[in-house]
């Protein structure tokens, strides 16, 4: 895995990062929990959290993005 300097910060961020859009919506926790744990084994330690990209808010899954991480 490559990584880069996140600013002046010293932190090593990954160049390539897990997406967790659709967590919540369109995917389990299960799921979510899976693609983690392959995530972390290949060295990626950038989590992009937002998941207001595929589809309009909800009020029944926001929110489930940061459940599942934590």
């Amino acid at each position: 895995m490559k990584f880069r300097k996140l600013g002046d910060s010293g932190i090593d961020v990954s160049l390539i990062g897990l997406g967790t859009m659709t967590w919540g919506e369109q995917n389990t926790e299960r799921d979510a929990h899976e693609q983690i744990d392959y995530a972390l084994a290949q060295g990626v330690n950038l989590v992009d959290a937002a998941e207001m990209y595929p589809v309009p808010p909800r009020p029944e899954t926001q929110g489930r993005t940061e459940q599942y991480i934590g």
